[in-house]
């Protein structure tokens, strides 16, 4: 038993290696091919071709290429909801969120960042759709885990969901400005981080309380 126990664990890192190995392989095949021949044209035949497995392994790791665009925009996500788990009780609700999300955006997965504020050639709208149901998706969770910092009464779930809403929404803000001040100078990734504390300002304006 103590054989066959030992044996266990370097084979399923073997198989988790192997998977990783995968996922990676699709990342960079449906990246170039976008790059190369954009993305309207790229199909999924292509991606499985040009990195050396079946179609049928390619729908284990992603449901379409779209899942593609922004590869690690789950475990962002994932990361978000545990840094914002980890955050101080008392802090309020809409801080926290800001420094969760600023957390991730130092440490997180520097892919989805980039995706997000520098799309490839006829992605943006794809990006952005993924992007705007990706929020909808969580915005839920996000209520969740903030109806512990407001305060208590017959509308604290209201108020949960409003902050949760409000923070995301400001996000969505934020990546949209850098994207459209992209087209007149340059703009690094890290500009998503330094403007995130200025739009979560504004929703603390007294005029967005009105």
């Amino acid at each position: 038993m103590g054989m066959a126990g030992s044996g266990d664990v370097p084979a399923a890192g073997l198989r988790e290696r192997k998977k990783a190995e995968t996922r990676q392989a699709l990342r960079k095949a449906a990246a170039r091919l976008f790059r190369e021949q954009g993305f309207a044209r790229t199909t999924v035949a292509d991606i499985v071709e040009a990195a050396g497995v079946s179609p049928r392994t390619f729908f284990r790791y992603f449901a379409s290429k779209e899942d593609l665009l922004l590869p690690d925009l789950a475990e962002f996500f994932d990361r978000l909801e545990a840094e914002l788990a980890g955050r101080p009780r008392a802090e309020p609700p809409l801080p926290a969120l800001r420094e969760a999300m600023l957390a991730v955006l130092q440490d997180g997965p520097r892919s989805t960042l980039v995706a997000l504020v520098h799309p490839l050639e006829g992605t943006e709208e794809a990006v952005t759709d993924r992007l705007v149901h990706a929020f909808m998706r969580r915005e839920e969770r996000f209520a969740e885990l903030l109806a512990d910092r407001v305060p208590p009464g017959p509308d604290a779930d209201l108020r949960a969901s409003v902050a949760a809403m409000a923070a995301l929404s400001a996000t969505r803000a934020v990546i949209r400005t850098v994207r459209q001040r992209r087209r007149t100078a340059e703009v690094p990734v890290g500009a998503v981080a330094r403007l995130l504390p200025t739009a979560f300002a504004v929703l603390a304006e007294p005029g967005a309380q009105a």
